[in-house]
């Protein structure tokens, strides 16, 4: 219409290109298409208005409005089977996810549970870093642990050591012996797929944890990890590994390689797992995330609230997404239905008092 009411000389009609070019931004092929036959109806009226079809002007928009139009159809078509493609694939990395990292439920035994799984690379929904969590006769066994590298590269390392935490919780009396059975199989693992060029450089560290039903006396083996963060209202106390061992699949090592760490879980604290890529997500200035002055500010937060301010401020801190995988865990100690008599608190004002892996837990 404002083609019609313009000098003879003036030529609008190439402009209708836009309408087709703009409904493929946000519909599909049949849409745009559509739009793309009005805007070539809209042509040939002008022609016929301004000088006739067949012009030689008038014949080369037409056309040339036609081959775009056909070409902008084409590339939505193009997009929306890269759409549908992406959604299956998300569709199936869900699934995958699902096989190897099973959902926590909210709670096991005494525990309240939440956790959060933040993968580095772009659609991925997995990557390296992994936890479990299962129960026992008289508690609840947790892991979290790290595998070298990040994204779809690290899955087969990952899945090997969440099947074998699963299997060998139940068969092993003690951390160290259950640390032991996920060294040997690590161990077995990378000999038989470890690349040649990466010989030596394959591992994971893992924290194991053994969280009793009715004694707040809690168990821990590390192998490499970071140590957890204990939250009480008001406090928040880094969990000190005195004897830390290497990282799974470094050196073969035996249960006598393995010590016992024991803390308090009071209920009503909180305990927070966490993996690398958590403490090493930098901001534009390149400072690493300060999650303990950070979680500091959410003490009293229940474990699921808890991860929900840490995923909102990791992601502030690091621009929006993450150069490496992370994974946390809360876990919140509630209280029991009827206690047999008090316990002493091995946490102290000045630290933690570490307990040998050979000390009775009520001594």
């Amino acid at each position: 219409m404002v083609d019609l009411r313009t000098p003879q000389d003036i030529h609008l009609g190439p402009a209708l290109v836009i309408a087709p070019a703009i409904t493929a931004g946000f519909a599909g092929p049949y849409l745009t298409g559509f739009i793309g036959v009005v805007a070539l109806t809209a042509q040939v009226i002008i022609a016929l208005f301004h000088g006739g079809l067949t012009t030689a002007n008038h014949l080369m928009q037409i056309v040339t409005l036609a081959v775009l139009t056909g070409l902008v159809v084409a590339l939505s078509s193009v997009r929306e089977q890269r759409t549908a493609q992406l959604a299956q694939v998300r569709s199936v990395a869900e699934a995958a996810q699902h096989v190897l990292l099973w959902p926590l439920p909210e709670q096991i035994g005494q525990l309240k549970i939440a956790c959060l799984y933040l993968a580095a690379e772009d659609e991925a929904q997995i990557g390296g870093d992994l936890y479990a969590a299962t129960r026992t006769d008289s508690g609840v066994r947790v892991m979290i642990g790290d595998v070298r590298g990040k994204g779809l590269g690290a899955i087969g390392e990952a899945a090997l050591l969440l099947g074998a935490f699963r299997e060998a919780a139940h068969q092993h009396t003690s951390l160290p012996a259950l640390a032991t059975a996920l060294e040997t199989s690590v161990t077995r693992y990378l000999a038989d797929f470890e690349p040649a060029e990466e010989i030596g450089e394959r591992f994971a560290t893992a924290l194991l944890l053994e969280i009793p039903d009715d004694d707040p006396i809690t168990r821990m083996t590390s192998c490499g990890h970071p140590p957890p963060l204990l939250l009480s209202p008001g406090n928040i106390v880094t969990v000190p590994t005195l004897h830390p061992a290497p990282p799974l699949g470094v050196g073969g090592l035996g249960i006598e390689n393995y010590t016992l760490d024991v803390f308090s879980l009071e209920p009503g604290d909180t305990l927070l797992l966490y993996t690398d890529g958590v403490i090493e997500a930098r901001n534009a200035d390149g400072g690493f995330y300060p999650v303990e002055q950070r979680v500091s500010q959410w003490t009293e937060a229940s474990p699921a609230s808890l991860l929900q301010h840490i995923h909102s401020d990791l992601l502030a801190h690091a621009g929006g997404r993450l150069d490496d995988d992370a994974a946390l865990i809360a876990l919140r100690r509630t209280p029991t239905a009827h206690r047999g008599r008090r316990h002493e608190r091995v946490i102290h004002a000045d630290g933690f008092r570490h307990r040998p892996a050979t000390e009775p837990p009520g001594s």
